[in-house]
């Protein structure tokens, strides 16, 4: 059996034009990668998230480029059909243009990814016109930021429809192939899908975008406390690892685990 062709800018864009919706989930290490991978997912996410789903951190902002380039390196390796795309942690795209250009060049040079994504719109359009004429795929992120968490007031919903069609067409004029929006209302989402040439992918922003990504580990139900109320989990898998952890430390004490059939 021939292996399916790796997912390429092309492909999306031709994925939007024939109605069909894109997938994409994060992705932080590689046997997460080889798994989302194998499953059929279009496009694999190592965001900055990572700070906060795996870090530990309240939010994305101690996220290192350094510690981008790692996580991605990781997922690429694990990646043969799905699209890598790589975040621009804070502050990579809010000192300067240049500093933007070369942070992105070392992602896609020590990573291999096939894209990277950065948040802002019509602010950042000078910066994904000098990525992409750099030869640097970009995914402009619009509506809630969370690197700018602090200046929005904490993670709400974004309604301002002016702001967000402003960012949304300045992105694509500037040269996105992609425009990921979340928390916006749906019908906003929807009115901005349908004027837009490059795909959309939404995170909270309803049905009718192009496509949608969510934390893997959200999906899967391998978070603990708040859940926000865009996640569907597919599975709980946290409970499942947590009886089979108690499982095994039960075996350990009672002494039937390792048995015969473990040992030499």
């Amino acid at each position: 059996m021939n292996s399916p062709t790796p997912i390429n800018v092309r492909t999306l864009q031709g994925m939007k034009k024939r109605g069909e919706k894109i997938t994409m989930l994060t992705a932080y290490d590689h046997p997460t990668a080889m798994m989302l991978d194998q499953a059929g997912v279009h496009c694999l996410l190592v965001g900055d998230s990572l700070g906060m789903v795996v870090q530990g951190h309240a939010t994305t902002i101690p996220v290192t480029l350094e510690q981008m380039i790692y996580h991605g390196s990781m997922v690429v390796r694990g990646a043969r059909h799905a699209m890598v795309v790589v975040d621009l942690p804070f502050p990579v795209g809010q000192i300067s243009v240049t500093h933007t250009v070369e942070s992105a060049a070392r992602i896609m040079k020590e990573t291999q990814c096939q894209a990277v994504k950065m948040e802002g719109g019509h602010q950042q359009a000078d910066s994904i016109a000098a990525l992409v004429d750099a030869g640097i795929p970009t995914i402009a992120h619009i509506g809630l930021r969370p690197q700018s968490v602090h200046a929005l007031g904490g993670y709400r919903v974004q309604k301002d429809s002016e702001r967000l069609m402003k960012d949304a067409t300045a992105a694509e004029q500037a040269g996105a192939f992609c425009v990921l929006m979340e928390c916006v209302p749906a019908e906003l989402a929807k009115e901005v899908t349908s004027k837009l040439l490059v795909p959309t992918i939404g995170i909270g922003a309803g049905p009718h975008c192009d496509g949608q990504v969510l934390v893997t580990h959200d999906m899967l139900g391998w978070n603990t406390g708040h859940v926000p109320k865009f996640v569907r989990p597919f599975r709980d898998l946290r409970t499942q690892a947590l009886d089979a952890v108690r499982e095994y430390c039960n075996e350990v004490q009672a002494g039937s685990f390792p048995g015969p059939a473990e040992s030499f």
